[in-house]
């Protein structure tokens, strides 16, 4: 069991300012702006020697049921149920509001163990507003700055007790407890058994395509906060999930527009984030709303992946309302053979999340993309399959000399990056690279995979 703390508050008071400084990066989007966070976003926290999971929360807002403000405070509100202990953020230079007094009300009939933390609170003269959090009921409230680390110390003082209550806990279940531990759980164990690594899958498209029902579907929760308005999502939001027995990471993201479009600085944060989860990703679904008209730029992120090297399967979302499913799929067919000529092969899947048809299948789909994307080709087996393929068809000869192709290895996977070496690589034309990459994918099972090429060219000593 890990010590869970939820940080809670109206909105613009700092609480995702301090989620980023306990967790020690800036993975939760900042701005001056209020109602910048709408998704809960869980994290790894650390201070000193204390590590707890902890939860930046929306603001909780006083909105009309059913609006989204409304359905980001359930959001908050779940996450408190979550945890241990709650951290109530006020703005110290603000004082504490009627809003935060109404708040405190919400907060304390959860029955959590409550802080009052008054952020914001970098120089003396601002002491009032510490002060007057008192009159909120929690007990003793500590000033700290988010922004600046100042009163980290305080919130040490906090957590210590329940890290250590955990830990005293943890170690009487396991004396309580001395069950054999099979050999495929040892960290050392190398047998057929030992469990497959975690899969890191990101969830991309345009907005409003359905990605965070989509996700919600595949976690069997409301995780994610959905709805008819476009861009409801801001932060890319990491989920931990199991399909069958693999281990997942889930990643729900912005919704990414052509960047002519994208003015707001906001916005531009967003994709970035977006732009971070596909990096770290392993697979990428591409999902698109297939109940619009289909268009050249909804597959352009599939290019974008391919560029970043990860594994891609593209998914066409709310199918069921789709009435010509034939002209819409032969929509698809054409604009990939048009713009994706290099990586064409990935497998395409029809869904819809709702109704949860289809999502076998783009898992199944996701497993066998991610195989692809690691395999390995022994040595032997590239280099008699290049010497296949140079005498089927020979590279050119420039001024009148014989481009040597002498032979092959695969560098690295993730994605499969190939090294050939020999004289005057350098002018081997794109048209000859693109012949072996298409042979290197037909011929190994390859279809659908980014595919990266080195050429090696061996040093003349007589170039100067």
């Amino acid at each position: 069991m890990t010590v869970t703390i939820a940080i809670l508050g109206r909105p613009n008071v700092g609480k995702s300012t301090l989620f980023n400084r306990l967790v020690g990066q800036k993975i939760a989007l900042v701005d001056d702006q209020p109602g910048v966070t709408r998704d809960r976003r869980e994290g790894l926290g650390r201070l000193g020697d204390l590590e707890f999971r902890v939860f930046d929360t929306a603001g909780l807002d006083d909105a009309k049921k059913g609006t989204l403000e409304a359905r980001m405070s359930l959001q908050a509100e779940e996450a408190a149920r979550l945890s241990d202990h709650i951290f109530f953020v006020i703005d110290a230079r603000a004082g504490v509001t009627p809003i935060d007094e109404q708040f405190a009300e919400r907060i304390r009939k959860l029955g959590k163990p409550v802080t009052v933390l008054a952020n914001k609170a970098e120089i003396l003269r601002i002491a009032q507003g510490v002060g007057e959090a008192y009159s909120l009921g929690f007990g003793q409230p500590l000033p700290i700055s988010g922004e600046h680390g100042e009163g980290m110390e305080h919130i040490y003082d906090v957590i210590r007790p329940y890290i250590d209550a955990d830990e005293e806990a943890s170690k009487a279940a396991a004396d309580e407890d001395e069950e054999f531990v099979p050999a495929e759980y040892d960290p050392e164990y190398e047998g057929p058994d030992r469990p497959e690594r975690r899969l890191r899958l990101a969830i991309i498209g345009q907005p409003n395509a359905g990605k965070s029902t989509l996700v919600n579907t595949l976690l069997g929760e409301d995780r994610m906060l959905t709805g008819p308005e476009a861009g409801i999502t801001r932060d890319a939001i990491s989920s931990d999930w199991k399909w069958g027995t693999r281990e997942i990471k889930l990643w729900d993201t912005a919704g990414i527009r052509r960047k002519g479009k994208v003015k707001e600085k906001l916005e531009k944060l967003s994709v970035t984030d977006a732009m971070r989860a596909i990096r770290y990703a392993d697979c990428v679904v591409v999902l698109v709303d297939a109940s619009m008209s289909i268009e050249k730029q909804d597959l352009t992120l599939c290019d974008l992946v391919a560029r970043e090297g990860r594994a891609i399967v593209l998914v066409l979302s709310k199918w069921d309302l789709v009435e010509d499913k034939l002209a819409a799929m032969k929509k698809v067919d054409d604009i990939i053979e048009n713009i994706l000529p290099d990586i064409k092969g990935f497998p395409i899947i029809t869904l819809s999340a709702k109704q949860g048809r289809g999502v076998d299948k783009m898992m199944n789909a996701v497993i066998e993309m991610d195989r692809k994307w690691n395999i390995r080709v022994s040595t032997s087996k590239i280099n008699r399959w290049i010497t296949a393929a140079v005498q089927k068809n020979a590279p050119p000869a420039p001024s009148g000399r014989r481009i040597k192709i002498r032979y092959a290895t695969q560098a690295s996977a993730r994605p499969p990056t190939f090294a050939v070496f020999g004289n005057q690589l350098d002018k081997l034309p794109q048209t000859y690279v693109r012949y072996l990459m298409n042979g290197l994918r037909k011929d190994f099972g390859l279809e659908g995979v980014p595919i990266r090429f080195s050429l090696r060219g061996g040093k003349n000593p007589y170039d100067k």
